[in-house]
């Protein structure tokens, strides 16, 4: 992992670093100032996956350039997949020209010139891909570049999702699946462009991967649902069920067992504040007497004994204490 922060410059050199060491990192880009000020503070964090390489950007309004001389000093070939985290980017390529908001993503491709306008302070995910990853889908290499893709429904969600969780990807952790995962994030990418689904299972693949983001990061809403992630991704629930065939659970078991392990671990927390009922409830188990019973399958010991064993319970969840007796006054007072 590597780490610039722009702010560690004296202000009046902020600029220079970002454009002479920054703008440089991944592929050659001009930067141009579109607001006064001295300062220009930013910060790139990069984290190298196996070929495809992801980074953390933030920084302030300007204008990016990669025209024909930034193409003509560029080294290979590569996609840039960017999901817009804050800000407005007003992206233009080829004959393509989106005004990319948050939530959205777009695609460029570093063969040809693209533009980047940031009207206020922004922040992004960046994946650089191998072109040829993305490109060998498509019948033009040049289509559905520079558009802005909706992450929030159908495969733009699950592009989304799959960012997101390839940017939170322990690398050294995920090392024996990361060329199925890359894989999996062209595939979808190439889909969202424009390109048709694959008869492999890498599409499939990548949208099993978003709904599983999609629900673990959606386990405390009672109203999740086949229905509800249905209509997120813009799929029929056969397809959905579809997606956990073949694998140890189906996904309503899928969906169970997260929400128990979700529960397990704030139940371990000695500083929660909670009670247990309270807990099963903010996770979708409207019932204290079923939610015991499937706790129990999945740990071995009920809610109570598993708190007691890993961390103090919440107060409501102890054995009622009694007050002392009052003394009662002497004889005679």
């Amino acid at each position: 992992m590597a780490v610039w922060d722009i702010a560690r410059q004296p202000a009046r050199e902020q600029f220079g670093y970002w454009h002479d060491v920054i703008c440089q990192v991944f592929v050659p880009l001009t930067p141009e100032r579109t607001v006064s000020a001295e300062g220009f503070a930013g910060l790139v964090e990069a984290r190298p996956l196996d070929t495809v390489n992801r980074a953390l950007i933030r920084s302030q309004p300007q204008r990016t350039l990669h025209g024909p001389k930034e193409v003509g000093r560029s080294e290979g070939a590569f996609y840039f997949v960017n999901l817009q985290l804050a800000g407005r980017c007003l992206t233009r390529q080829g004959g393509n020209e989106s005004i990319v908001e948050p939530g959205q993503f777009t695609v460029v491709d570093t063969t040809e010139p693209y533009y980047f306008d940031f009207d206020s302070r922004w922040r992004m995910l960046s994946f650089r891909v191998p072109r040829e990853q993305i490109s060998a889908r498509l019948a033009d290499p040049r289509h559905g570049t520079g558009v802005g893709v909706d992450g929030g429904r159908g495969v733009g969600a699950v592009a989304a999702s799959l960012m997101r969780s390839l940017w939170e990807l322990d690398e050294p952790a995920a090392r024996p699946a990361l060329g199925e995962l890359e894989r999996s994030f062209a595939s979808v990418v190439a889909v969202a462009m424009g390109a048709a689904v694959p008869r492999d299972e890498s599409l499939h693949d990548g949208l099993r991967a978003g709904v599983l983001r999609y629900v673990a990061d959606h386990l405390g809403d009672p109203g999740l649902s086949v229905t509800t992630v249905c209509r997120r991704f813009a799929i029929s629930p056969r397809l959905l069920h579809k997606l956990f065939e073949g694998g140890e659970q189906t996904f309503g078991e899928t969906v169970r067992t997260l929400r128990l392990r979700r529960t397990a671990h704030l139940l371990a927390d000695p500083g929660r504040t909670e009670t247990i009922t309270e807990v099963a409830l903010r996770h979708g188990f409207t019932d204290p007497a079923s939610f015991s019973r499937a706790f129990r399958r999945q740990f071995g010991v009920a809610p109570r004994d598993y708190s007691a064993a890993h961390g103090e319970p919440a107060s409501e969840d102890r054995a009622p204490t009694h007050p002392a007796a009052p003394k009662q006054p002497a004889n005679g007072s």
